[in-house]
């Protein structure tokens, strides 16, 4: 059973990185209007470089599950801020369903937070070393 569910996060963060990735090129791709947007919203438009920047590298890393565990809570931090600064009119159904996706992949990110990305990722790959690694320094070491 658990190498079953060992493989499930890559197609779950396959699927969480795309809305960043997307979001953060569409900033690079639409500079003008999406600085007008978030100035809208009181928000300097010069920030429009620091969070394509953030979509798009921590989407990246997402997809590939690098430092998942920290990225995680950083994206659910991403998630609760926009969703409070762009999507509090709660008087537009578009808005609520904005904000409650918004609070669900905050929430999501914060279950990613606490299990990592156990199977195919970065991350796997980097733990399993260190415990080949360990177990071969105990079975290998010369002893004194």
């Amino acid at each position: 059973m658990f190498t079953q569910v060992k493989w499930v996060d890559a197609p779950a963060r396959a699927l969480m990185s795309l809305i960043f990735i997307l979001s953060g090129v569409g900033k690079i791709g639409a500079v003008v209007a999406t600085q007008g947007y978030m100035e809208a919203y009181g928000v300097a438009g010069v920030l429009l470089w620091p969070a394509a920047a953030l979509e798009i590298g921590g989407g990246v890393m997402l997809l590939i599950g690098l430092k998942t565990r920290p990225l995680s809570i950083v994206l659910a931090g991403w998630c609760l801020l926009t969703a409070f600064i762009f999507h509090t009119k709660f008087s537009d159904p578009i808005q609520m369903i904005m904000f409650l996706k918004n609070m669900t992949m905050a929430g999501g990110f914060l279950a990613l937070a606490n299990s990592g990305a156990p199977g195919f990722s970065v991350d796997g790959f980097l733990a399993s070393r260190k415990l080949t690694d360990a177990h071969d320094e105990r079975t290998f070491s010369p002893r004194a």
